[in-house]
């Protein structure tokens, strides 16, 4: 189990840990979702200063917008621009999925990012240190039922990274730890918004359902790169979702 939680903070964040043996991989997934808790602490120590300072909406945001790569590394903002590149292709899916493998930057990739960073700026400079629990919910059941799918939906590129860890993960720990993670995050929102709770559950099923949706029609299958695509898209909506419940 803590090989597991070494191997998740080492591959999808910049956390420094000890070595681990990456022969045991499987339980790496369960222990996924704590890398969104990790963002979330430090996302919401950096809101409280913020209010404590009264720093403006301009600082608070452009920082705020920019702790999760910093925390992850932009592991997950790489897939995004990846995938935002082979969308915009209009290819058939094995040429998507070649993009997916191009070490290069193509326009949509810079245009898909920097949309991205700015709305989320801008949302991030609309929320408090009293939101950092439903934030935390968010960047925790994204990388949750990031996890889950891996269970479940079909390998667009045998023999990739999503597909490594895939074959070596214990499955039913992962089933198991998705049904915690997903009833801590629910009673979380549930506690911090109340009755408006139900717009980023909504939002996360949403995401979901769209995830598999395209993955499939587009690129045969789900991979490394979609599966970040998916965790930045779903953190994006939830937490315009958690913005806009906090104005009903």
């Amino acid at each position: 189990m803590l090989n597991g939680l070494l191997i998740a903070f080492a591959t999808y964040s910049k956390i420094p840990v000890p070595q681990a043996d990456w022969n045991d991989r499987r339980y790496a997934m369960c222990f996924f979702p704590l890398v969104g808790a990790a963002v979330a602490l430090v996302l919401g120590a950096w809101l409280t200063l913020c209010d404590v300072l009264r720093f403006g909406g301009v600082v608070r945001g452009t920082v705020g917008a920019a702790i999760p790569l910093f925390v992850t590394g932009g592991i997950h903002m790489d897939g995004f621009m990846d995938t935002s590149d082979a969308l915009a292709s209009w290819q058939p899916p094995e040429k998507r999925l070649e993009i997916l493998k191009d070490s290069h930057v193509g326009a949509f990739a810079v245009i898909g990012c920097s949309i991205y960073l700015l709305t989320m700026a801008g949302l991030m400079s609309e929320l408090h240190g009293q939101d950092v629990w439903a934030l935390g919910a968010c960047y925790v059941l994204s990388r949750t039922l990031s996890a889950w799918s891996m269970t479940w939906m079909k390998s667009a590129r045998p023999g990739g990274i999503l597909d490594g860890f895939a074959k070596t993960a214990q499955n039913r720990a992962i089933v198991v730890s998705t049904i915690l993670y997903g009833s801590i995050c629910t009673g979380v929102l549930f506690a911090a918004m109340g009755r408006t709770a139900v717009l980023p559950i909504a939002a996360a099923v949403f995401s979901m359902v769209h995830y598999k949706r395209m993955a499939y029609q587009q690129f045969g299958g789900v991979t490394g790169d979609l599966a970040g695509y998916f965790v930045q898209t779903m953190e994006w909506m939830c937490i315009f979702a958690v913005f806009v419940g906090g104005r009903i």
